[in-house]
């Protein structure tokens, strides 16, 4: 028996409505959910002494159940002439003060102020099934029945699936008004019920007197009965608010009924309090493992500011995380800076209800889900810093504990937050550490995490940088590229070169330039003066003779001193990012690797000179048409592929004599490699030029 309009235009006729009983007979018909479902918010909006109208009643038993629980003063009211014929016969004896009447909602027969609540489950979404002037001429004359009938003080409860046009008007039309707006949001009702993907919300409208010229919106949201409601700042904040949790639900339907199919799936929880994020999910799927009953899903989280890392903060990084946990569903969650996390065993606590939601279909009933982890605690992330610069934006300054025990200080751009902008580590013997806490191993396979014993430490404000370290496996590529420079004796570290660097950050590159080659000149060129700010008082950057920061902008710079000819480097180096996110590009900005500027960029360079390149590009035709640009101006072109990075280093150089076989280029950066460890300063031995080189092809 198909009950189905043919458009739902019919939703809102008479006619419909009687056709549609008729053919259901006695069968209740229960939109959004049961008296069961919504009893707790019914509850605490209505009194049982107080009088109800229900509209637009069909022939749910939502009235009969609240009468039987206490609330006997409740009129019910519907369009269609069959299903309050029947309403009556099904009640005369067992519910005899209900009253049901044949009555239109938009020209009611009730006198003014005689109810003090109106209760309506699912009749405005049938009502408005579209925006066309007709359909907003029915919504209106519905809300100014309403508002006419309930007392001053009244309640307005609306069920409804708030379509995004239908809570646009009722919101609007009741807080222009002068009602405030509470909006109650559930996602879970009985299965019996379960009948929509979307979830249900209750809109509580509480009519007051309309002042004279005073507007004072009250909105607030509540995502449970007994949480303290949001105050929010203006309906469009409480729309959004309302559509986020729509999304979630259709997200959660759509990974319930199966694998998320390769797609980057992910969403950020917020604190109930703050609303800031506190935790993002990331869904990996594995279609190809069999699902067996100790691997159909489990939950990684990631320790605090590791998410940055390649196997954390990237697609390809989660996937490959995702094999090698062997999981049929991993969910990686992420802990965010601002937010206060106790232990692995409170956050556990905290998501236990809320990651089932996202369970792989078939999912055993009461399986136990392993909590995994790296290190066995939470991580250590210490906030030391907060700025704001007018060109890079907010940004914060902070040390976090490292795989391999130590610490590093990050510079972070906030418009970004899974991209470390500048590292330093922290040497061991620069301060004191503050013990945090200590766990003792688990058993994974009983939903705990593998925790080991050990204490967690948080650096001191103060402690010094490793200027040895070069955080960045492209820093240490473009490192790597200056046995380009070689005669037949190799490059050496006491070799007179002149270089300029485009891009300061936390000024790392340049400071491990002017120390492990003694005789270089530097001049940093860095846009925004914040950036050396940060630099100087955070990562213990410092000018000398040899080196110089002149802050400007790149491009102009280059321009100018081009256009000069009074300038000549025997490298120049780019490691600058472009602060458009749009684009498919994220270092250099486009205007750096123009045809035009790099030849201004060729006119600097020394005869045997070298133009080193970050290249960060996604787009492939872009990518395309900027390596045909660079190769129509540099004859020789070198690339090195960072492995598991988007970062491309880029060897350019003026003329084809000076091409090098992989040979002559192994031993050359051995000779390069051997010199800087005799240079007097520490040597991180996980610093391998030569090798690095193996994998230079010639573009």
């Amino acid at each position: 028996m198909n009950l189905l309009p043919k458009s739902s235009k019919e939703f809102s006729s008479a006619e419909y409505w009687e056709t549609f009983f008729k053919k259901r007979g006695g069968s209740a018909f229960e939109w959004y959910g049961t008296y069961v479902d919504h009893c707790a918010v019914l509850h605490k909006y209505i009194k049982p002494k107080e009088k109800v109208l229900v509209v637009g009643c069909g022939n749910s038993e939502l009235s009969e159940q609240m009468y039987d629980v206490g609330y006997q003063n409740i009129t019910n009211i519907d369009i269609s002439e069959v299903v309050i014929g029947h309403m009556k016969e099904r009640n005369a004896a067992l519910r005899p003060a209900m009253a049901f009447t044949k009555m239109d909602m938009m020209q009611m027969d009730f006198s003014d102020s005689q109810f003090q609540v109106v209760l309506d489950k699912g009749t405005l979404d049938a009502v408005m099934t579209d925006e066309s002037d007709g359909t907003l001429r029915n919504v209106e004359r519905m809300f100014a029945e309403i508002g006419r009938v309930l007392q001053v003080g009244g309640r307005f409860l609306c069920i409804s699936l708030a379509q995004e046009h239908i809570a646009r008007k009722v919101v609007s039309h009741f807080s222009q008004e002068g009602w405030p707006v509470r909006v109650h949001a559930f996602e879970e009702q009985s299965e019996a019920s379960r009948q929509f993907v979307m979830p249900v919300f209750t809109f509580v409208f509480t009519k007051f007197r309309k002042l004279p010229g005073a507007r004072q919106e009250i909105l607030e949201m509540c995502t449970e009965e007994q949480e303290k409601p949001l105050r929010l700042e203006s309906a469009e904040r409480l729309l959004e608010l309302v559509k986020a949790r729509q999304q979630y639900a259709l997200l959660r339907n759509h990974l319930a009924r199966g694998s998320s199919s390769g797609e980057n799936v992910s969403l950020t929880l917020c604190n109930r309090e703050s609303g800031k994020p506190r935790y993002t999910f990331y869904v990996v799927d594995q279609p190809s493992v069999r699902p067996a009953h100790a691997n159909n899903f489990a939950i990684f989280i990631v320790p605090q500011g590791r998410e940055t890392e390649w196997i954390f903060g990237t697609d390809e990084g989660r996937r490959q995380l995702g094999k090698t946990a062997a999981f049929k569903r991993l969910l990686v969650v992420a802990l965010h800076r601002d937010q206060l996390y106790q232990s692995m065993d409170a956050i556990q606590e905290e998501l236990s209800g809320k990651v089932m939601e996202f369970a792989p279909y078939g999912l055993p009933p009461g399986q136990q889900v392993p909590f995994l982890s790296v290190g066995g605690d939470i991580g250590v992330r210490t906030i030391q810093y907060r700025g704001v610069s007018d060109i890079s934006g907010e940004y914060v300054i902070e040390d976090v504990k490292g795989e391999d025990g130590n610490f590093y200080r990050h510079l972070i751009f906030l418009s970004n937050v899974n991209v470390v902008q500048s590292e330093g580590k922290l040497l061991h013997n620069a301060s004191k550490t503050v013990s945090k806490h200590k766990k003792k191993k688990k058993d994974k396979r009983k939903g705990q995490s593998c925790l080991e014993d050990e204490s967690n430490s948080s650096p001191k404000l103060g402690q010094a940088i490793d200027k040895s370290y070069l955080c960045c496996n492209h820093h240490r590529a473009m490192i790597a590229g200056l046995a380009l420079l070689s005669n037949e004796g190799g490059f050496l570290a006491d070799a007179a070169v002149s270089l300029l660097v485009i891009g300061l950050g936390g000024g790392s590159l340049p400071l491990f330039i002017h120390d492990f080659f003694s005789q270089s000149t530097i001049d940093a060129i860095e846009i925004d003066p914040e950036m050396l700010e940060v630099a100087t008082r955070w990562f213990e950057f410092s000018q000398d003779n040899r080196m110089k920061v002149i802050l400007a902008d790149g491009l102009h710079y280059i321009r100018t001193l081009a256009d000069e000819g009074s300038g000549s480097y025997d490298v120049i180096m780019f490691d600058v990012d472009s602060k458009d996110t749009t684009l498919g590009m994220n270092c250099p900005p486009p205007a750096f690797v123009d045809r035009a500027f790099l030849q201004k960029i060729q006119s600097l360079l020394a005869p045997r000179g070298l133009f080193i390149l970050n290249l960060v590009c996604r787009d492939h035709r872009l990518k395309e048409k900027v390596m045909a640009d660079i190769k129509s101006v540099f004859p020789l072109v070198y690339s090195q592929k960072i492995e598991g990075e988007v970062n491309e280093i880029l060897y350019c150089q003026l003329s084809t004599e000076l091409k090098t076989g992989s040979k002559h280029l192994l031993n050359s950066g051995q000779i390069l490699e051997n010199d800087l460890k005799k240079s007097g300063k520490h040597w991180d031995q996980t610093y391998r030029l030569a090798e690095m080189l193996e994998k230079v092809t010639i573009v």
